[in-house]
C-alpha cells in the first residue's frame, strides 16, 4: 500500500510544532490522590529569553501542609510560614497550627540551555475532584516569568501565556 504525501506531511507537522506544555514550568505529576503525600517535582525547562534562572518562588496552595523542600546544591532555600485559620491534623495525627505558604530557591544559576527540577514533599488536602494551583515566579538575571495564571471556568491551560502549574486531586480508590 503506497504512503500518501498528506499523511507524511501531517505526521511531520506534529514534530515541527513545539509543544507549548514543554515550554512552561510545570509539575511532573499532574494527578494525585487527595489526602496523600505528594512529591512535587517542579520542572524548569528554560530561562528568560536566553537569560539564566537565578531564583524560583513557589506559592503553596491553601490546604496543603507538611511542606518540606529538597535542598539543592548551590542554591539557598527560604521557607515562609503562616498561621492557619484553624488547626488541622496531619497524616501522623499531630495538630498543625501553621503551614508553609512559600518556598524560595535562590542563589544558584541555571543556564537557559539547561533543564533542572526543584522538589518538595507535601501532604495534599483530602478534597477530591479539585485542582490545586502552585503559582511560580521564575526570576532570571534579565527578566522574569510569572507562571501564575489560573484558568477560569473550564478554559484550558493552553489559553494562557504563563499558566500556573497544577495538580488534580483524585478520589481514593477502595
Amino acid at each position: 500500500m503506497p504512503i500518501r504525501l498528506p499523511t507524511i506531511a501531517a505526521a511531520l507537522a506534529v514534530f515541527a510544532v513545539p509543544n507549548a506544555a514543554l515550554c512552561h514550568v510545570t509539575l511532573e505529576t499532574q494527578r494525585a490522590v487527595a489526602g496523600t503525600a505528594y512529591k512535587a517535582v517542579i520542572r524548569v525547562p528554560h530561562g528568560c529569553d536566553g537569560s539564566p534562572t537565578i531564583a524560583i518562588h513557589v506559592r503553596i496552595p491553601d490546604g496543603v501542609i507538611g511542606v518540606k523542600p529538597q535542598p539543592k546544591p548551590g542554591w539557598s532555600v527560604n521557607i515562609v510560614r503562616a498561621k492557619l485559620p484553624a488547626p488541622v491534623t496531619n497524616a501522623h495525627g499531630h495538630t498543625v497550627t501553621e503551614a508553609v505558604r512559600e518556598i524560595d530557591w535562590s542563589g544558584g544559576r541555571l543556564p537557559d540551555d539547561n533543564y533542572d527540577e526543584f522538589v518538595m514533599r507535601l501532604e495534599l488536602p483530602d478534597t477530591p475532584n479539585v485542582t490545586l494551583f502552585f503559582p511560580i515566579v521564575q526570576q532570571c538575571e534579565k527578566g522574569v516569568h510569572r507562571w501564575i495564571e489560573i484558568p477560569e471556568g473550564g478554559r484550558p491551560r493552553s489559553d494562557y501565556r504563563e499558566p500556573a502549574p497544577s495538580v488534580r486531586l483524585l478520589p481514593k480508590t477502595r
